[in-house]
């Protein structure tokens, strides 16, 4: 039987209203400490407007070589680079807190802003399940767009599973996710696209950050419901 999207959304909705400690409060400072995060990588590795500028502006005047000179010498350093892949992993971490966070919220039991900082305890477990899950889609992709969108979706329960079973290792989560999503991929697709004109919406200037604090936590924790009526955590007819 086929998920009752609505409703499922119309829960998730409810809890964002209704859920201590606040959803969106906690949203915003995940979504805060993001760009920040953004802010500086874009300062340590990324390429200013001005030099993109004389580097464009060289090549139309076919000077290759003064466009090349211009891309050394903004080329960030090593430390720089080494500091901004500090501060994604770091990202990645609080990113499955949020995970910790919304799951914690659905079951109505442990949520709580430090939740954020909670992923910390098996840092490198959910280092290695990301490093695994980036390679398994990458060579996925290799075959074609579509190949790669299955994969995204069949290993899209892998950090749910992590955080249920820390103990297990990263292909044991990776096939609990398998499992979970077999025969259900589409059904994903269609729930993620309910949310297109939303993701839409966030990536608006300066205004999106505002929309992103509500449609973080919308989609993560319909996403959370979806995880917790087919790993068998609640009653079939809960969410149907």
């Amino acid at each position: 039987m086929e998920l009752n999207r609505p409703l499922l959304k119309e829960r998730s909705r409810g809890l964002i209203q209704t859920a201590q400690p606040s959803v969106l409060m906690t949203s915003a400072v995940y979504i805060a400490l993001g760009a920040v995060v953004s802010l500086l990588s874009s300062r340590l590795v990324g390429i200013s407007y001005a030099t993109l500028e004389r580097y464009m502006n060289f090549v139309q005047q076919g000077k290759l070589e003064y466009a090349f000179s211009v891309l050394a010498s903004s080329t960030p350093s090593a430390s720089a680079v080494l500091i901004d892949l500090a501060l994604k992993l770091v990202m990645a971490i609080v990113g499955v807190g949020f995970t910790l966070f919304i799951l914690n919220t659905v079951r109505g039991v442990g949520a709580a802003t430090g939740n954020l900082l909670d992923g910390f305890a098996f840092f490198w477990k959910i280092i290695l399940l990301n490093i695994v899950l980036s390679v398994f889609v990458f060579l996925w992709s290799l075959l074609l767009i579509v190949p790669g969108i299955i994969a995204l979706y069949r290993y899209s329960m892998a950090t749910y599973v992590l955080l249920d079973h820390p103990e297990y290792g990263v292909m044991d989560c990776i096939r609990e996710s398998k499992a979970l999503t077999a025969g259900r991929k589409a059904e994903l697709f269609k729930l993620d696209l309910s949310f297109f004109g939303w993701l839409l919406l966030s990536c608006l200037p300066y205004i999106g950050y505002l929309i992103s604090v509500w449609v973080t936590p919308y989609y993560a924790l319909t996403h959370a419901m979806y995880y917790e009526r087919f790993s068998g955590h609640v009653p079939a007819p809960e969410y149907l």
